[in-house]
C-alpha cells in the first residue's frame, strides 16, 4: 500500500531520525564507548613518566596526590588529571604509564600513558642548539613519545590487521604540549620577541605531524588540546609582576602573555582545520579549549565553587603574593599549603589541582570547551 504524500512527510522526521542513528551506536550499560586511551604530552598529562625515572623529584613526595589517591603517583597534582577524568568517564582504568610498567601488552591492553612532565613539542637538540640549560628538560619530545606509542602498538597488534583495528576503537589524547617549548626559554630569561614568539609555526608543525602519523595509523578519534592562559598561572604572575595595572585584565591575568596563549591556540585551530579537510570524513580532529574552561573559573572562581581570592594563588608553594616564589615549591618540609585545595584553581604554582582539572575535563566531555566534545564521538 503506498503512502501518502501527507503520511510521508509526518514520517519524515522519523525516517532522517533512523538514518541518522543507523552509522554510530551508543553503548551497552556499563561498557565503554572506547576500548582503550592513548595519551601524549607533558606534566598537564603525565600521570607518573618522569617520576618513574626521577626518583628525587618533589611530586613523589607528599602533599602530592593528597586530594584523591591520598599519596604521591607522580602526578604534578593533589588528586587527578584531565586525561583520569576522561578515563573515568569512559569507564576505562587509569592509564598505565609507559616508563612505569613492565612494557607487556597486558600493561596496555586498554590504553597508556606517554606524556611526560616537562617535554617539549621540539627536540632537546632543538632547546640544546639554543643554547638552553637543560637541566630541567627531560629528553622525551614528542616524536620520542610516538616511537613508545608505536612499540606499544605493535605490542598489542602484531598484524597490520589488528593495529588498524586498536587505533580505530580507541581515543587519542594529544596533549596539551607546546607551553614547555616557551616556559623553558622564558624561565632562562631569553627575549620574547626574538627567541620565543619565532617557536610558535615551528611548534605548531612538530603537532601537526603528530597528528598526521596517529591518523596515518589508523586512528578515528583524537583530540588536541590548546595551552592554558600563561597570564593567570601564578608562577608567571610572579615572574613578570608588573606596577602598571593596565598590564592586567579584570581577572587580574597578564594581558601580553594570555595574548601570546591565544596566538598559539590560533595556530593550533587552524593547522586542525586543515587537517580536518585533508583527513577522511569518518576521522574526527577535536579541539579541546583548556584555555577557555581555565579562564572562565579563573574570571569567576565563586560561580564555580572556588574561592574568590585564591584563583591566582598556588594553594602549595612557598609565599609571596601568589604563593609561587619559586619554581614548582610545594614539597613536604617547608610548604605553604592551603586548607582546601578543591578551592583553589593552582596546585603548586604551575599545575592545577585536581577540582581545576575536574572542571576542564566535564567542559571537554560534555561540552562546550571542546567541538565536538569527546563523549559525542563516542563510537562502539
Amino acid at each position: 500500500m503506498m503512502a501518502s504524500s501527507s503520511q510521508l512527510t509526518r514520517l519524515l522526521p522519523f525516517l532522517l531520525l533512523v538514518v541518522l542513528s543507523a552509522g554510530r551506536h551508543e553503548p551497552p550499560p556499563g561498557a565503554p564507548c572506547f576500548e582503550r586511551l592513548f595519551s601524549l604530552g607533558d606534566s598537564i598529562t603525565d600521570a607518573g613518566n618522569l617520576a618513574s625515572v626521577a626518583p628525587n623529584l618533589s611530586v613523589l613526595a607528599f602533599p602530592y596526590g593528597e586530594t584523591f589517591f591520598r599519596r604521591p603517583t607522580g602526578r604534578f597534582c593533589d588528586g587527578r588529571l584531565i586525561v583520569d577524568f576522561i578515563a573515568e568517564a569512559l569507564k576505562l582504568p587509569f592509564q598505565t604509564p609507559f616508563l612505569a610498567g613492565n612494557r607487556t601488552a597486558a600493561d596496555f591492553r586498554q590504553g597508556g600513558n606517554f606524556a611526560a612532565s616537562g617535554a617539549t613539542a621540539l627536540s632537546q637538540q632543538f632547546f640544546r642548539d639554543m643554547g638552553l640549560d637543560l637541566t630541567i628538560l627531560p629528553p622525551f619530545s614528542l616524536d620520542v613519545q610516538l616511537e613508545w606509542f608505536k612499540q606499544v602498538l605493535h605490542l598489542l597488534g602484531p598484524t597490520e590487521q589488528e593495529r588498524q583495528d586498536i587505533m580505530s576503537r580507541s581515543l587519542f589524547l594529544l596533549g596539551e604540549i607546546g607551553i614547555n617549548d616557551y616556559n623553558h626559554p622564558f624561565f632562562q630569561n631569553r627575549s620574547f620577541v626574538n627567541e620565543i614568539r619565532p617557536l610558535v609555526p615551528k611548534v605548531i608543525k612538530k603537532i601537526e605531524n603528530a597528528t598526521k602519523v596517529i591518523i596515518g595509523l589508523g586512528a578515528k578519534t583524537i583530540v588536541v588540546p590548546g595551552t592554558i592562559p600563561m597570564g593567570c598561572i601564578p608562577r608567571y604572575l610572579t615572574l613578570f609582576q608588573s606596577g602598571n595595572p593596565g598590564d592586567y585584565d579584570a581577572a587580574g591575568c597578564i594581558r601580553w602573555l594570555n595574548d601570546f596563549a591565544e596566538e598559539h591556540n590560533r595556530a593550533l585551530r587552524r593547522m586542525l582545520e586543515q587537517v580536518r579537510r585533508d583527513a577522511d570524513p569518518a576521522v574526527a580532529v577535536v579541539y579541546a579549549d583548556y584555555f577557555g574552561a581555565v579562564l572562565e573559573i579563573t574570571r569567576d572562581p565563586v560561580k564555580h565553587g572556588f574561592s574568590k581570592d585564591a584563583a591566582a594563588t598556588a594553594c602549595c608553594g612557598d609565599g609571596g603574593p601568589h604563593n609561587s616564589g619559586t619554581l614548582i615549591a610545594c614539597n613536604a618540609t617547608s610548604a605553604v599549603l592551603c586548607p582546601d585545595p578543591s578551592r583553589h584553581v593552582s596546585w603548586d604554582g604551575v599545575h592545577l589541582t585536581d577540582a581545576a582539572y575536574q572542571f576542564v575535563a566535564r567542559g571537554v566531555l560534555d561540552g562546550p570547551y571542546a567541538a565536538p566534545p569527546i563523549l559525542s564521538e563516542c563510537r562502539c
